[in-house]
């Protein structure tokens, strides 16, 4: 997967609206590839136990970088949250996760169901129609729809409580035409400038 251009089509404070249009926009990809990519900041060790149960193979990691203090060498998390006791994971919290499929029994709803209040994101890639007349073409390693829950932002890396967006991924030159028309097509709009995903 190449950069893309995002384009914020929905902004939000009600998780199930943002869930629903993103799965609308999911609906009108010609293509939607098997992959769903999940990740998130989670910063209570209740958000662990609930991702842990869905999730325990993801790969698991501190949000915040931290150092050896004899050393100056990074330290990473290398608990095994399925085992973890709540004293040792409370010590290590937040974490940040991701994984690039969900296991089979897994659906996207229901990591969106299990999420606390740290920023998170759901990513569906495949290809949008092809649409000569209107000068859009389907790009293969660039569409998708993004659901970005608690932040602002695609990147998702700072958190804004309470706050959800949906983006639609377009060709890495961008393609404002087919993100109005997408934005339309669940009652929204084009909110502000693109981001590179």
């Amino acid at each position: 997967m190449g950069t893309s251009v995002a384009y914020p089509v929905l902004r939000t404070t009600d998780p199930a609206e943002a869930y629903a249009k993103a799965r609308h926009l999911c609906g009108l990809l010609a293509t939607r590839y098997a992959q769903v990519y999940v990740g998130a900041e989670l910063r209570t060790v209740a958000d662990v136990r609930r991702m842990a149960a869905l999730l325990p193979d993801a790969i698991y990691d501190h949000a915040e970088i931290r150092t050896d203090p004899v050393t100056g060498e990074p330290v990473h998390f290398d608990l095994d949250v399925r085992t973890a006791t709540d004293a040792e994971l409370a010590g290590e919290v937040p974490l940040w996760f991701s994984q690039e499929e969900l296991p089979d029994g897994v659906r996207d709803e229901d990591f969106v169901r299990a999420m606390g209040a740290g920023p998170a994101s759901v990513r569906w890639e495949g290809c949008w129609p092809d649409e000569p007349e209107l000068g859009s073409s389907p790009s293969p390693a660039y569409d998708g729809v993004q659901l970005v829950l608690n932040s602002e932002a695609c990147e998702w890396c700072e958190q804004v409580a309470g706050i959800h967006r949906v983006y639609v991924h377009v060709t890495k030159h961008g393609d404002r035409g087919r993100a109005e028309r997408l934005a339309a097509a669940i009652g929204g709009a084009v909110l502000g400038e693109p981001e590179q995903g």
